[in-house]
């Protein structure tokens, strides 16, 4: 495995900064966004895709940092009724095209979260058994029949004809997607290609266990984020994992995104690992640095020692 970066958490530098930034942690790979809700401060996604020349230059920054893209990440939700989703994915469709003349090979997605029925203006996401109220039956198939499973199908085609080999889809609440039987779900549904990003955080905030979850996916392991969550003492014992404070509230919630290390302990993250090269990956970590809790520079440090004593190489 080898360490790369989410380049988000340094929307305040240029593309070239960036890049030498990253160059100075120690690290020659990075995941950038570039389509859905990111930020896409890095790629500038219609320059590159109108301009051949300006597509070379941009990929000699690379060459000559031996550098290289991890993957682009366009997460959103395409499946949103409405204008976001029909934003979302024109950016994601856009994304594919170019991955493909840049030669990147994998995309790292969420799955989109459809409307609960037909003329529905709000994505819902079903938490609670569809035994009661019965209307939650016909709800959360029409999610994924008539609405998820034909837009992957029509995307996925579209990857397929730009070069993309792999789709590594965030297993995220709020998303259709949000743990391995989902996301297995949608794979059997729609084609091989598509796999998970495990980010073991959003699975520690829901109650399960990553290391079962990377068990339980061998094959269908394409992408890792190296990602912490805490769950809170105290708080959760109170009120439980269902959270709905602003992440910006750190001190009140029951759980928080935290640097890699500071949520589980480096044993666990060996663990974690470990299971990974058995289930078979062995390709990036990419470090999301979303920990509100200290500063953006003592979080990247924190987590790039605990991934670089954990990772397995």
């Amino acid at each position: 495995m080898k360490l790369a970066i989410c380049t988000d958490v340094f929307g305040d530098l240029s593309f070239t900064q960036m890049l030498d930034k990253v160059k100075s942690l120690g690290i020659d790979a990075v995941e950038m966004t570039a389509g859905g809700w990111g930020g896409c401060r890095h790629v500038p996604a219609q320059e590159l895709l109108a301009d051949e020349s300006r597509r070379k230059a941009y990929q000699e920054e690379f060459v000559k940092r031996g550098m290289e893209i991890a993957a682009l990440n366009c997460s959103g939700n395409q499946l949103c009724p409405g204008e976001m989703g029909r934003q979302h994915t024109k950016t994601i469709y856009d994304t594919a095209v170019l991955a493909g003349k840049l030669g990147v090979k994998k995309l790292v997605m969420m799955s989109g979260l459809p409307a609960g029925a037909p003329g529905d203006t709000t994505p819902n996401w079903f938490t609670s058994t569809v035994s009661w109220p019965d209307y939650m039956v016909e709800s959360v198939r029409y999610q994924w029949e008539d609405v998820a499973v034909p837009w992957w199908k029509d995307f996925v085609a579209h990857c397929k004809e730009n070069g993309v080999e792999q789709i590594a889809i965030e297993e995220f609440p709020c998303q259709l997607v949000h743990n391995p039987e989902t996301l297995l779900r949608l794979r059997d549904a729609v084609d091989p290609m598509i796999g998970i990003n495990m980010d073991p955080s959003h699975l520690m905030v829901m109650g399960a266990d990553p290391i079962s979850g990377l068990r339980a996916l061998e094959g269908a392991i394409y992408h890792i984020h190296g990602k912490d969550a805490r769950i809170e003492r105290g708080l959760c014992d109170v009120n439980g994992l269902t959270e709905t404070k602003p992440v910006t509230d750190s001190k009140n919630r029951t759980w928080n995104y935290v640097a890699v290390g500071c949520g589980k302990d480096l044993q666990w993250w060996k663990e974690f690992f470990s299971v990974a090269h058995m289930m078979g990956y062995d390709g990036y970590v990419s470090l999301e640095m979303e920990d509100l809790t200290m500063s953006v520079e003592a979080g990247l440090h924190t987590s790039i020692d605990a991934l670089e004593q954990t990772i397995s190489r």
